[in-house]
């Protein structure tokens, strides 16, 4: 399925900031870190605006599920605005399922942008017909402390800005998986050299529509009880996985990719791409287990799996745009998003 692309941005455009999932932002300990990372997109010419609701608090975001989703529809109706982008994750965005229209959002199509919790906001404009974007959150990306992280800001800037091919990504010179502290303003960030791409199994160079997210792609569903994932998502696409390290284990990796060939979907897809885990042990234990599923279960050696790329619960992060057309070289250990997110 073709999606819409959104238009992409000037200097000068209006971003909306939603919470459409916690409402950490509003709160008097984190308000701090919210204007810092507004301040930061005004350093790329961008005009910042929230939402109606995004600063109300987290009791009251956690209450009206539907608020949340008003603010949505509202940032996608409002002409003025050109592109959101959620606040921070959670475990509620499933919540506002009921209340949107994908009327609305196709019929105004703009740029969304989000990771973790969000990617449930990303499955329904993805069925809805729009390209949205797998990646910075306000709090937890753009308002890192410090800094916003150069290799960030620069995929932000050449995703959203430029109307090019987004091309090879390659990887950070450095990174990190620690948490994000939302309330200590002297709180960094530890970052590792990066070794580069990691390769897990598989031969030769694919080529496939993204999709993707984190585990909750086994479990979600819509409103009406049917699975949001569906085998045609996964058919001919190069899916993307990342989650939060501390609990994505081995064995919950290779959970995942066994709900993928008892889906159906292991055997259709074009090749797979994992993001960062855990600082202080290599990929190798995670590759194991899972070739032990992908080539032991399902029999299925040279579909290509590479991991270590940045994206997810990791720092820094590039932009993944849903239903984009991406290569994955395995031989080479290279990874190009082949057309751009925006017109």
């Amino acid at each position: 399925m073709d999606l819409i692309k959104p238009g992409r941005l000037h200097k000068g455009d209006t971003i909306a900031v939603i919470s459409p999932s916690w409402g950490c932002a509003g709160s008097s300990r984190v308000l701090w870190k919210y204007h810092s990372g507004c301040r930061r997109l005004e350093e790329t010419g961008l005009n910042v605006i929230h939402s109606p609701n995004a600063l109300r608090g987290t009791a009251f975001l956690k209450a009206n599920p539907q608020a949340r989703a008003d603010d949505l529809m509202w940032a996608f109706e409002n002409k003025e605005i050109k592109a959101i982008i959620a606040a921070i994750g959670g475990n509620d965005a499933s919540s506002l399922l009921p209340y949107l229209s994908a009327k609305t959002i196709t019929g105004n199509p703009k740029i969304f942008c989000g990771y973790s919790d969000i990617m449930v906001l990303h499955l329904f404009c993805y069925r809805a017909g729009l390209m949205t974007f797998y990646g910075d959150n306000l709090l937890t990306t753009v308002a890192e402390t410090g800094a916003w992280h150069p290799y960030s800001r620069h995929w932000f800037e050449k995703a959203f800005f430029d109307g090019s091919a987004i091309d090879e990504i390659k990887a950070s010179d450095d990174w990190s998986f620690d948490g994000d502290n939302l309330t200590d303003k002297s709180y960094k960030k530890t970052y590792v050299s990066n070794t580069g791409y990691y390769y897990v199994q598989g031969k030769g160079s694919v080529k496939g529509k993204l999709f993707g997210g984190h585990g909750d792609l086994m479990t979600l569903r819509l409103p009406d009880g049917e699975e949001i994932v569906r085998k045609e998502d996964m058919d001919g696409s190069i899916l993307f996985f990342e989650d939060i390290p501390e609990f994505c284990d081995e064995e919950y990796m290779a959970g995942f990719f066994d709900w993928l060939g008892k889906k159906g979907y292991l055997q259709v897809l074009k090749g797979v791409i994992i993001g960062k885990m855990q600082m202080q042990k290599d990929f190798g234990s995670y590759a194991e287990r899972i070739r032990s599923i992908v080539t032991g279960k399902y029999h299925c050696p040279d579909l290509p799996i590479m991991a270590d790329l940045n994206f997810g619960h990791s720092s820094p992060v590039f932009i993944l745009p849903y239903g984009a057309k991406a290569e994955l070289d395995i031989d080479s250990l290279r990874f190009s998003i082949l057309e751009s997110g925006t017109l």
